[in-house]
């Protein structure tokens, strides 16, 4: 299956370069377009892949269309790929552009699929989020679901819980690099130099967070493990629940599904 980019940035380019590590495509069916030239040579030539030189001609060229420019930048990309993308597969990971979005301003002859992606996916560990209303094909969403399972995990949720469900992935890993850059700072307060610092506590949250998935152990159980009667975890603890450290956290999500 040929497979199109609209939209190199960070994350489209990350999105290719996976699916390529993974195997399961191989650069000369991919095809890439962004309005950004040196952008789009320098993918060119990183992924040996096919440069289009509009969004006409990617969705000409390709049986699945990534849409993965920016948002604002969607309904221009529509407009320029045109009749082009009749009777295509568009996968978009545009935010905001969810199934509906796409079927008001596209003919049925485009079959759709949106997906949420977030950071992590650039080191082969994102979350993806599969809105569970499409119009794929099952060959299609198959496809779709292999690439992206390659380089991270995928759950499928009905629309009414994207929203949440992207604020806690989409948005998650920056509250948690806020986290690391915090208990940093302290490791600094006391005389930690910086780099050591960010590498004791990254890889301490990607370990405690390997540990709940692979053992699914409630978190609270794996936090009582640590914690020892009178001990200096639990005194930790404490002062975090003292702080406010869930109701921030819960705040934070209110905040965002309140916008």
């Amino acid at each position: 299956m040929k497979l199109g980019f609209i939209g190199m940035g960070n994350m489209g380019a990350a999105l290719a370069r996976g699916f390529l590590s993974s195997g399961k495509i191989k650069g000369h069916d991919i095809i890439v377009f962004d309005k950004n030239a040196e952008k789009l040579e320098n993918v060119i030539k990183e992924l040996e892949c096919f440069g289009a030189r509009s969004e006409k001609e990617v969705a000409e060229r390709s049986d699945m269309v990534i849409m993965a420019c920016k948002p604002y930048h969607v309904e221009g990309a529509l407009a320029a790929a045109g009749e082009a993308l009749c009777g295509k597969a568009l996968l978009s990971i545009a935010l905001g552009w969810d199934h509906a979005a796409y079927r008001a301003v596209l003919p049925e002859s485009v079959r759709v699929q949106f997906v949420m992606p977030n950071t992590p996916a650039m080191v082969g560990e994102g979350m993806f989020l599969f809105e569970k209303t499409n119009s794929f094909t099952e060959e299609e969403l198959a496809f779709a679901l292999a690439l992206f399972a390659a380089i991270g995990e995928v759950e499928t949720l009905p629309t009414d819980l994207m929203g949440i469900g992207g604020a806690l992935s989409g948005c998650g890993p920056a509250f948690v690099d806020l986290l690391i850059e915090s208990f940093a700072d302290a490791g600094v307060l006391y005389g930690m130099p910086r780099d050591k610092a960010y590498k004791l506590v990254a890889q301490t949250v990607k370990g405690a967070a390997k540990l709940q998935l692979e053992t699914g152990m409630h978190p609270g159980v794996l936090k009582d493990m640590v914690c020892s009667p009178g001990g200096s975890t639990i005194r930790g603890v404490a002062a975090l629940e003292h702080n406010g450290m869930r109701s921030a956290c819960i705040s934070a999500i209110e905040a965002i599904m309140e916008t």
